[in-house]
C-alpha cells in the first residue's frame, strides 16, 4: 500500500507533540465573565436555567470580583437590574444606579479588574425594548442621547469600557462623541456590532428580566439569516469609533466571526451567550456529554474561528480547568 510521505499522525502520536503543532491556544487571558447585579445586600440569588451563576448584590458581586482577579480573567461584564423601572429607563444613568454602585464598589476594593458595563435599556424599561418607544414604535435617533448618558453615567462611576447592546443606528458614534466631549476620550467602546435576533437569549432574559412586554426585537437585532449585512454593520461602529465589534452569539456564527476578522483585521469579541451555556450544562447533567472537554472544545472553536476574547459564563470554570 501506498502512503504519502507526509502522515500526519506522526504529530498526533502523544501529547507533546500535539501541544507542540496546536494552531490555536486558549488562554485565560482570552476570557470575560459576565455578571448580573441586582439591589439589596447579601443577595445571591441562583439563576434557576443558568446553574452556577447567579444574581449578585454589590456586595456580594466584589467578592466574586476578587475570585476572578484570582483566577487572572482580565475583565468582568455587568448588567443592572433595577429595582425600579419606567417608561423611559431612566434608573439606567441614575447617579445611584445598581451599574453606578456596582462600579465604585469594585474599583474601590478590587485593583487590576477591567469593569466593562452593558450599556442598553432594556432591563430598565417597564416594555422590555432596548429603545425609546414613541406610538408603539421603538424609535431609533431619540434613543442616542439616553444611550450616551447611560454610558457616561458608568465611565464616571468607574467603567473602563462600555459595551453599548441596544443595536440602535449610530449609537457608537453618539456615545462616542459624549465621551470625547467630557474628558473620556481614552475609555474605549466594545460595541455589540453584530448582534443576531437569536433564540439563545432565553435564560439571559429571565436573568436579567428584560422580555419584551411586547412584541420582539426583530426591527433592530440582525436577521439570524444575514452574514454579509454583519459586514456592513460592524464596518459602520468602526467607521463610529468602536474599539472592539463583537458577534453575538457565538457558536451559531461562527462563520460570521470568521469573516469579520478576516475582513477588519480589529479586535473581535464573541459572546457564548446563555442559551449555549445551558445546553451544554444541561447535556452535561443528564451524562450525555464530558462538561469540561465540550466546554474547552466550544471555546477553542470560537477563538479559532478569529475572536480574540470571549464573554462566557463558563469563564471562571475554564480559568481553573486551563
Amino acid at each position: 500500500m501506498y502512503f504519502p510521505a507526509y502522515r500526519p499522525r506522526r504529530l498526533r502520536q502523544n501529547e507533546n507533540f500535539r501541544r507542540m503543532i496546536s494552531e490555536t491556544k486558549l488562554s485565560v487571558d482570552d476570557l470575560i465573565m459576565p455578571y448580573f447585579v441586582v439591589s439589596g445586600k447579601g443577595v445571591k440569588q441562583e439563576i434557576s436555567s443558568m446553574p452556577g451563576n447567579f444574581r449578585l448584590s454589590v456586595d456580594e458581586l466584589v467578592k466574586e470580583v476578587e475570585e476572578v482577579k484570582g483566577l487572572n480573567i482580565p475583565a468582568v461584564l455587568l448588567f443592572g437590574i433595577p429595582e425600579v423601572k419606567d417608561e423611559a429607563g431612566t434608573y439606567a444613568y441614575a447617579e445611584d444606579g445598581i451599574i453606578q454602585q456596582a462600579a465604585r464598589a469594585i474599583k474601590e476594593k478590587v485593583k487590576d479588574v477591567i469593569i466593562i458595563t452593558d450599556v442598553c435599556l432594556c432591563e430598565y424599561t417597564t416594555h422590555g425594548h432596548c429603545g425609546v418607544i414613541k406610538s408603539g414604535k421603538i424609535v431609533n435617533d431619540e434613543t442616542l442621547e439616553i444611550l450616551s448618558m447611560i454610558a457616561l453615567s458608568h465611565v464616571r462611576a468607574g467603567s473602563d469600557m462600555v459595551a453599548p447592546s441596544d443595536m440602535m443606528d449610530g449609537r457608537v458614534g453618539a456615545i462616542r462623541k459624549a465621551l470625547d466631549e467630557n474628558g473620556d476620550k481614552d475609555v474605549p467602546i466594545m460595541s455589540y456590532a453584530a448582534k443576531y435576533a437569536s433564540a439563545f437569549y432565553g435564560p439571559f432574559r429571565e436573568a436579567a428580566e428584560s422580555t419584551p412586554a411586547f412584541g420582539d426585537r426583530r426591527s433592530y437585532q440582525m436577521d439570524v439569516a444575514n452574514a454579509a449585512e454583519a459586514l456592513r454593520e460592524v464596518r459602520l461602529d468602526i467607521e463610529e469609533g468602536a474599539d472592539i465589534v463583537m458577534v453575538k452569539p457565538a457558536l451559531s456564527y461562527l462563520d460570521v466571526i470568521y469573516r469579520v476578522k478576516t475582513q477588519f483585521g480589529y479586535p473581535v469579541a464573541a459572546y457564548n451567550v446563555s442559551g449555549e451555556f445551558a445546553m451544554i450544562k444541561s447535556a452535561a447533567s443528564s451524562g450525555l456529554i464530558d462538561e469540561k472537554r465540550a466546554v474547552l472544545e466550544v471555546l477553542t472553536s470560537i477563538k479559532r474561528a478569529g475572536a480574540d476574547m470571549v464573554i462566557t459564563y463558563f469563564a471562571k470554570d475554564a480559568a481553573k480547568w486551563l
